[in-house]
């Protein structure tokens, strides 16, 4: 997986991250607040999106492996079962792929753990040097 890839998802996540933070602040429905469901779901889809781009950071300078393609893989994942899955139910009353939310957030465990391990493995650019 490239390094712009990671990069490119990281930052449109984070911007649709505050364009619809600052939408759900004036929809009808949530005229009582933002529920705390949909707050999780932005919070999380923020701190995921600075984590692909973390991702990406690292891909161009210590050069891509399948651990750090599989993180930000399951970073991606992660965000799609997870947050936006949580807006469909808050905005549309989606429950159909409900029982995806967990699996979402299992892909972000997943995906820190396996971060984790790919940065204590060598990198393919630290073996030439």
């Amino acid at each position: 997986m490239p390094a712009s890839f990671f990069w490119i998802f990281g930052a449109l996540s984070a911007c649709l991250s505050v364009v619809l933070s600052a939408a759900f602040a004036h929809l009808p429905q949530f005229a009582g607040g933002v529920p705390p469901m949909v707050q999780t779901a932005l919070n999380q889809q923020q701190l995921h999106a600075l984590g692909v781009m973390l991702l990406g950071f690292v891909v161009s300078v210590r050069g891509t492996s399948r651990w750090w393609a599989a993180a930000g893989s399951l970073m991606v994942v992660g965000t799609l079962l997870f947050s936006f899955n949580l807006y469909a139910r808050a905005l549309l009353g989606f429950e159909g792929l409900r029982a995806l939310v967990p699996w979402g957030g299992g892909a972000w465990i997943l995906a820190w753990v396996l971060a984790a391990v790919a940065f204590v493995r060598p990198s393919p650019r630290a073996k030439g040097l």
